[in-house]
């Protein structure tokens, strides 16, 4: 087993769970991530880009209010601030 770990840069007892999950007939697939999924779905980032796009100056809670109103689920301005930054959509604002 150290011989393996060493080989493949994964602990000992990494490979030890793995061996136990695999005796006990499980499988190694990726599993779901945990925590709930997320508010503005992949689906959606196409609007909130096009909002973003018409409201350039608008703050964080200018853009939740406007994507509630749009009819879509209301979101906090993390969520917001979140989505914004995933999506490489700067805040600056014009002076």
């Amino acid at each position: 087993m150290s011989e393996v770990a060493s080989l493949t840069g994964v602990s000992r007892r990494t490979l030890h769970r793995w061996k136990a999950i695999l005796a006990a007939g499980g499988t190694l697939d990726p599993r779901r991530s945990p925590g709930s999924p997320r508010k503005i779905s992949p689906a959606d980032e196409a609007a909130l880009r096009k909002q973003v796009t018409a409201m350039p100056d608008a703050t964080l809670a200018e853009h939740c209010a406007t994507w509630a109103a749009a009819g879509h689920p209301p979101v906090s301005t993390a969520t917001m601030s979140r989505q914004l930054s995933r999506q490489g959509l700067p805040l600056k604002k014009r002076r």
